[in-house]
């Protein structure tokens, strides 16, 4: 019978797909919305199984998730604005157990070696209000699963210039978490923890011209409370972590070929140690009903300082989680969309790999690294 539970890992996983992301206009001191729009979309993420040389014991299958998403944005009189998300996952599959020495004294995984099976709900609600030169508004957010409970307020505010020219966003959050560990065949490292996160974020967007618009972003995020992983057997983290993003972003769109370029570069640093950089390039190709949009993304890390291919248990702090590690990741994708009407529709398909050899900075490796494939179908009608 399967085993209900689930990693941290495969939580962040299915975050990630999400509809819409709070901050994903670059710009978002706009006018409140005319229209209804209510949105649907389907996405299927399938991880790729493990070389069969690098299991020592269990299945080389890893994660599957399909997810439900579901989005409504509607006006309220002239100066507001409702909107509602769902989000459902279903989740199953194995993950790594923790990184032991094969026969050939060479690391290798022990897998759970039970089938992980689990459902994720999450709702959201955002209320915005609309003034002369921004809006601001609040979202209340709240998840649930077997093993896993979390409730969310955002605040955010975002002010244009008297020009019109520059936009000012800050953004203030908070999420208290409850876990609960399901007891299955594979011991647990705890039975109940708290966590809390607490983050700000400030941002400047900037029209150079008719055709560029630059932004910069600032963020800085500290968690407390249970951050070690009940699912990993040799997991012994910090109770406190605090981390800090540069966001650049450029923009620039070519009458020519009525399309436009989107760069992003974002650099990553915590207080264990982690430094990570994220390069995207995206080319947006406009035409009569459609768009086309082929990107591309690189992705590096160094390792945690309490990370080791094997853990070292006599140290205070201690983990061999692949999330922890030193590499590298490229993912090739593609999405097009299509208008029609009151109708659209937009089809995205990606592939993410990993190689530890592709880190700037060459480190300490996992075995445990895992490669995907995500497909995704979504529609919104507007009336």
């Amino acid at each position: 019978m399967p085993v209900k539970r689930v990693s941290k890992s495969l939580r962040a996983l299915s975050k990630s797909v999400a509809l819409i992301p709070l901050y994903s206009s670059y710009t978002s001191a706009d006018a409140p919305p005319v229209f209804t729009e209510l949105g649907l979309r389907f996405t299927k993420y399938k991880e790729a199984k493990l070389d069969p040389e690098k299991v020592i014991y269990g299945s080389a299958d890893r994660y599957d998730i399909e997810v439900t998403q579901a989005n409504l944005i509607t006006p309220i009189g002239r100066n507001w604005s409702f909107t509602l998300d769902v989000q459902h996952d279903a989740m199953s599959g194995a993950s790594p157990w923790f990184v032991g020495t094969n026969a050939y004294s060479q690391p290798g995984v022990i897998m759970s070696g039970a089938s992980i099976s689990d459902n994720r709900t999450e709702v959201a609600a955002t209320t915005r209000y609309y003034f002369d030169n921004g809006n601001s508004g609040i979202k209340l957010s709240r998840s649930q699963e077997d093993d896993y409970a979390s409730k969310s307020i955002t605040l955010d505010s975002s002010f244009n210039s008297s020009d019109n020219l520059r936009t000012y966003s800050v953004a203030l959050s908070r999420s208290n978490d409850e876990i609960k560990p399901t007891q299955g065949k594979v011991p647990t490292g705890f039975k109940f923890g708290r966590k809390n996160t607490e983050s700000v974020w400030l941002a400047i967007s900037q029209i150079i011209n008719r055709t560029i618009i630059t932004k910069v972003g600032l963020s800085y995020t500290q968690r407390r409370g249970q951050l070690s992983d009940p699912y990993k057997l040799l997991d012994m983290r910090p109770n406190a972590r605090n981390s800090s993003t540069v966001n650049v972003s450029y923009r620039q769109y070519f009458n020519s070929k009525n399309a436009s370029l989107r760069l992003d570069y974002r650099y990553y640093s915590d207080t264990w140690d982690i430094r990570a950089q994220t390069l995207t390039a995206e080319w947006y190709q406009n035409f009569k009903f459609a768009a086309v949009v082929p990107y591309l993304r690189y992705y590096s890390q160094t390792e945690a300082q309490f990370f080791n291919t094997i853990a070292e248990t006599e140290q205070a702090y201690y983990s061999d989680d692949y999330r922890l590690s030193s590499f590298g990741a490229i993912t090739a994708g593609i999405r097009t969309e299509y208008d029609f009407k009151k109708w659209k529709f937009e089809l995205q398909a990606e592939r993410y790999r990993t190689d530890p050899a592709w880190s700037v900075s060459k480190g300490k490796d996992s075995p445990a690294l895992v490669d995907f494939w995500r497909l995704s179908l979504g529609m919104r009608y507007r009336f």
